[in-house]
C-alpha cells in the first residue's frame, strides 16, 4: 500500500470516528437481545454486584437492567423504552431493526455514500414499508375471534394458561375500553407468589385492612374514595400556642368527628384513602364495621374509583351534606381481604367494567418472569384489537422488504443505497428467529424468497421453527399485532437517522467548572 493510500485511509477513519464508535455501541446493544427472538430464543442472565440474578427472555427487561455507559447505546435503550410505553411490546424488534439500519448505514458511508443520501433512502424505504404494514393488516372485528388467542399465545411465549387469562380479561373489559388510549390492559395484571391463576371482574388494592378488627368482607358496599388524608384540617404550630388558635383546633376536631359520623350514617362500607387516617377516625370506623384502606397507590385509587363509579374528593369535601355527598359514592357487589396474598379485591363495581388478571408462581424469580410474559401478551392483545394483525415469524417484514426493493427505481442516485439498508434491516428479524431455532438463516431466507416468487401475492410465508419447512404463518397460528411492527420500524428509523447524523462527539464541561490553569476553552 502506498503512503498516499495510507494517508487517505487515516483521514477516512478520523472523519468517521464518531459514526464508527456510535455504530459499534448500537450493534453491541442489538446483539445482547437478538438471541431472545422467536419461539426458540434463549434466556439472558443479568447479575448485579451483590449477586442478585434475573433470568429473562424479555427484551425491555434486559435493556433496562444491563449496565450501559455509551451515550448512543443509552439513546437506543430510551427509544426501546418509548416503544414499550406506547405499545407494550416489540422492544427487541425495535432494537434489532435499529442495529441493522445503523450497521448497514455505516457500511454504505464507508464505501463513500454521503450520509445525507443514506438517510434519504432510509426515509423512502421506511415510508413504503409502513404503508405496506397498514395495507396488509387484518382487523379483529370480534373479541371472540380465535386469532386473538393466537396473538396472546405468541406474545406470551407459548404459555397457554397466560394466553387464556389475557383473552378472557380482554373480553370482560370490552372493545370500547381497549380502544381507550389512556387504558392499558397490561396494567390490570397482578403477579404474586402462591396465587392461583384467575381472571375476575374487578380490581385489586395491594394493601391490607388498616385494622384487623375491621370486617374481612363486605357485600353490596357503598364506596368512598378520599384523594387526601382522612384527618382534621391542619393548623400551624404557632396558631396552636394562642387561646384563639386552640379553640379553633377544638372546633376542627369536633367538625371532623361529625364528618366521620356522617360517613358511618350514610352506610359507607369501604373507605379508600390516599394518605394517612387519624387515630380517632380509625377507631370510629372500626367500631362501625367499615373497612378502611390507607396510603393506597394513586393508580390503584383511580382504578377503584372508575370501577365502582365513585368520585374522589378531598377532606374538605366531607363538609357537604349527606345528600350531596352521596353523589360521590360508588358501589361494589363484594369487597374482601385476601389475607394470604395480602391484598383486597373489589368485585363487580357499578362503574366501568374492569377485569384483573392474577398470575401466580412458586417463587419470586419465576413469578416476576410470568408477570413480564403476561404483560407482553396483554399489550399485544390490546394492540391487535386497536390496529389489526399481521403474520409473525418475520414473514411480514420479508414481504415488506420485497415491496421496499421497488423503491430503488423511484429514488435519485445514491439514495438507493439507503433503501438497501431498509431491505437488509427488514430481513434481520427473520434471520435471527431462524438462527435461534438452529437453522442456517441464509439458506432459509433463500427458500422463503423463492417460494414467495412462486406464490405471487402471498405475504405470510415464513419458516416452521420445529421442522425448518416453509409454511404460511397464518395457518401455523403465528400472528403479531400490526401496531407493534409499525411502531418498531418507526422508532428504529428515528434512532438510526439520529445516530447516522452525528459527525462529532464533544465532551461537555461540567456546570460551573472553570478551565484549568494553562488551558484555554475550545471555541466552536
Amino acid at each position: 500500500m502506498s503512503v498516499k493510500q495510507v494517508s487517505q485511509n487515516a483521514e477516512v477513519d478520523e472523519r468517521l470516528a464518531a459514526l464508527v464508535t456510535n455504530a459499534n455501541a448500537i450493534r453491541a446493544i442489538a446483539s445482547a437481545v437478538e438471541g431472545t427472538l422467536g419461539p426458540k430464543g434463549l434466556d439472558t442472565m443479568l447479575v448485579d454486584k451483590f449477586g442478585e440474578v434475573v433470568i429473562t427472555n424479555d427484551g425491555v427487561t434486559i435493556l433496562n437492567l444491563m449496565e450501559v455507559n455509551h451515550p448512543a447505546a443509552r439513546m437506543l435503550i430510551n427509544t426501546a423504552r418509548a416503544q414499550q410505553e406506547a405499545i407494550g411490546d416489540g422492544t427487541t424488534t425495535t432494537t434489532v431493526l435499529a442495529g441493522a439500519l445503523v450497521g448497514t448505514g455505516l457500511d454504505q458511508v464507508v464505501k463513500g455514500v454521503p450520509v445525507a443520501r443514506v438517510i434519504e433512502g432510509i426515509r423512502a424505504g421506511v415510508r413504503r414499508a409502513l404503508n405496506y404494514f397498514k395495507e396488509v393488516a387484518q382487523p379483529i372485528e370480534d373479541l371472540t375471534d380465535p386469532l386473538l388467542r393466537q396473538v396472546a399465545l405468541v406474545a406470551g411465549r407459548e404459555h397457554q394458561d397466560i394466553a387464556d387469562l389475557v383473552v378472557e380479561a380482554a373480553r370482560l373489559t370490552g372493545r370500547d375500553k381497549l380502544h381507550d388510549p389512556f387504558f392499558k390492559l397490561a396494567d390490570t395484571i397482578s403477579a404474586q407468589v402462591g396465587a392461583d391463576n384467575q381472571v375476575f371482574r374487578g380490581t385489586i388494592i395491594n394493601k391490607e385492612r388498616m385494622n384487623r378488627d375491621m370486617p374481612r368482607e363486605v357485600l353490596n358496599a357503598p364506596v368512598l374514595v378520599i384523594d387526601d388524608a382522612l384527618e382534621p384540617e391542619a393548623m400551624e404550630d404557632e396558631a396552636l400556642g394562642t387561646e384563639t388558635g386552640f379553640q379553633r383546633y377544638l372546633e376542627l376536631r369536633e367538625q371532623f368527628r361529625a364528618n366521620v359520623n356522617k360517613i358511618i350514617e350514610m352506610g359507607v362500607k369501604l373507605v379508600l384513602v390516599d394518605r394517612g387516617v387519624d387515630d380517632e377516625a380509625e377507631e370510629m370506623l372500626t367500631d362501625a364495621g367499615v373497612m378502611v384502606l390507607h396510603r393506597v397507590a394513586h393508580k390503584e385509587l383511580v382504578r377503584a374509583a372508575e370501577h365502582t363509579g365513585a368520585r374522589a374528593l378531598k377532606r374538605t369535601g366531607l363538609r357537604r351534606d349527606a345528600v350531596e355527598l352521596s353523589r360521590y359514592l360508588g358501589r361494589a357487589a363484594e369487597v374482601y381481604a385476601d389475607e394470604k396474598l395480602e391484598h383486597v379485591r373489589i368485585l363487580d363495581g357499578e362503574g366501568r367494567p374492569m377485569a384483573t388478571i392474577l398470575v401466580g408462581a412458586a417463587t419470586e424469580e419465576v413469578v416476576g418472569e410470568r408477570e413480564r410474559i403476561a404483560k407482553d401478551a396483554a399489550a399485544s392483545v390490546q394492540a391487535a384489537v386497536c390496529g389489526g394483525i399481521v403474520p409473525g415469524g418475520g414473514s411480514v417484514e420479508l414481504a415488506a422488504s420485497r415491496e421496499v426493493e421497488r423503491v430503488r427505481g423511484e429514488v435519485r442516485g445514491m439514495a438507493a443505497y439507503g433503501v438497501e439498508c431498509v431491505v437488509s434491516a427488514l430481513q434481520r428479524p427473520f434471520s435471527h428467529i431462524v438462527a435461534n431455532a438452529g437453522f442456517n438463516p441464509l439458506e432459509k431466507l433463500g427458500d422463503v424468497l423463492a417460494t414467495q416468487n412462486e406464490r405471487q401475492g402471498t405475504t405470510s410465508l415464513g419458516v416452521d421453527c420445529d421442522t425448518g419447512e416453509v409454511v404460511d404463518m397464518y395457518q401455523l397460528g403465528v400472528i403479531d399485532p400490526a401496531l407493534v411492527k409499525i411502531h418498531a420500524l418507526k422508532a428504529a428509523a428515528e434512532v438510526a437517522e439520529a445516530i447516522l447524523r452525528i459527525d462529532t462527539i464533544i465532551k461537555k464541561k461540567e456546570n460551573g467548572s472553570q478551565p484549568r490553569a494553562g488551558m484555554e476553552p475550545l471555541e466552536l
